[in-house]
């Protein structure tokens, strides 16, 4: 289960309060690459800007979480309005307990939101917050990448895992 996440969905724009409010989430932590822009982009996804403006508005803290260096992280969240983390050294629970504590909220409160299982979902369930698995908006070229993309298919299989749909 620790390769599960709690819940899917195609994009970041596609999460809403009412889902959130569901899971009892109060806060969210964002990855950044293949989260809210491609790796290393500096085009958000469209709508965005609306969606940050949205969760604030319902009463939904944000705070960005990135393993990505400052240098890239900093410019990136300060153009979306949003504090920052960055060299979070996900999985491991550092960032994520940071994050935690910058956003003064109980672990049954937060999700990590991020497109990675083996960074994004495998750390907070590691730190027992809920986690939020997001479809890459563009496949990465490395080889890295390549390999633990094919290694997140089995899991997909394994755990059945798809898109969030409302009842």
């Amino acid at each position: 289960m620790l390769l599960k996440p709690h819940i899917k969905f195609k994009g970041i724009t596609d999460i809403t309060p009412e889902v959130l409010n569901k899971l009892g989430i109060k806060a969210l932590l964002l990855d950044v690459d293949n989260t809210m822009s491609t790796h290393h982009g500096t085009v958000l996804t469209d709508g965005l800007l609306e969606w940050i403006d949205k969760m604030k508005k319902s009463g939904i803290e944000l705070l960005v979480l990135s393993n990505s260096k400052e240098a890239r992280v900093k410019p990136f969240a300060e153009g979306i309005g949003l504090n920052f983390i960055s060299l979070g050294l996900k999985p491991l629970p550092f960032g994520y307990l940071r994050g935690k504590k910058r956003l003064g909220v109980k672990r049954k409160e937060l999700a990590i939101v991020g497109d990675q299982i083996f960074t994004d979902i495998l750390g907070g369930r590691l730190v027992g917050i809920k986690t939020i698995l997001l479809t890459p908006i563009k496949l990465e070229d490395g080889w890295s990448f390549k390999v633990r993309r094919y290694l997140e298919k089995g899991i997909y299989k394994i755990h059945k895992i798809e898109d969030y749909k409302e009842n």
